[in-house]
């Protein structure tokens, strides 16, 4: 199970650097379910993870001048200020039983687990959809703006609730509304997913007690995987990809939420 697990590392840091999202979404399941971690700290740990590898997959795309700055800051800045809310004041707060009802009972973890199994269809669907459909939107600048923000507050509360960077949730908005290509989007993207995950992993160092050992490890693995990604999109064409991940994701989030709905009616 560890070979498997750290195997899976190298393979969610590829995706990552690839096409920058959707690795990052099996972050939390490989952490629950061949490590063996609570749901939880699961969290906690996928937000690091998450953010140092997208730190070093970005830095290839940096050479290539493709990430979008203003952008990226625009749409980073309300994503710190929810990524950091859900960790450090949100997540703490949920009871431990959220719903107790006879013998239905849900529980934290349980919960957390749906919710992210519903963000990975979510995120499914986006990446199974064709770019092509995705045209960009005539709006003022200030709208756009607008929509960036709010969408970067969304995103922030989701990352920090599930503990996933969101990189399909920022994609699609920096290419309809930003009017960015794709390879453009894929860099601006991993920036955004950077910054706000490891801003909102500062919410869990106080509340979480962390092995570090552990957190390094696997990091390693998925940084090698990341610059093995960032490699190959210039040599395979990241469109191609997307639509096979997405029903990979897709299944693996019908599996985990009948998987932990089955907890709730046994």
């Amino acid at each position: 199970m560890l070979i498997l697990g750290y195997f899976l590392s190298l393979l969610m840091g590829v995706v990552l650097g690839l096409i920058g999202g959707g690795g990052s979404i099996l972050t939390v399941p490989i952490l629950v379910y061949v490590f063996g971690i609570n749901p939880v700290l699961s969290t906690a740990y996928s937000l690091f993870i998450v953010g140092i590898t997208s730190l070093f997959a970005v830095i290839g795309y940096l050479k290539s001048n493709l990430v979008n700055f203003k952008v990226g800051i625009i749409f980073s800045i309300p994503s710190f200020i929810g990524v950091y809310t859900a960790r450090k004041f949100l997540v703490p707060i949920i009871p431990d039983t959220i719903i107790n009802i006879g013998s239905f009972e849900i529980k934290k973890n349980i919960a957390i687990l749906l919710l992210f199994s519903v963000m990975m269809l979510l995120a499914s669907v986006s990446m199974i959809k064709k770019n092509n459909n995705l045209s960009k939107k005539e709006l003022s600048e200030n709208k756009k703006n607008l929509f960036i923000f709010l969408e970067g507050l969304i995103v922030g509360i989701i990352t920090g609730l599930v503990g996933a960077g969101g990189g399909f949730l920022v994609i699609p908005v920096l290419v309809l509304l930003s009017g960015l290509e794709m390879k453009e989007a894929v860099a601006t993207s991993l920036f955004i997913i950077t910054i706000k995950s490891l801003i909102g992993f500062l919410g869990d160092v106080e509340n979480q007690k962390l092995d570090w050992n552990f957190l390094m490890l696997i990091s390693i693995f998925t940084i090698i995987g990341s610059f093995l990604g960032t490699f190959l999109s210039k040599k395979i064409s990241s469109e191609k990809l997307k639509p096979a991940f997405g029903y990979f994701i897709m299944i693996m989030g019908i599996f985990i939420f009948i998987k932990e709905s089955l907890f709730i009616f046994r």
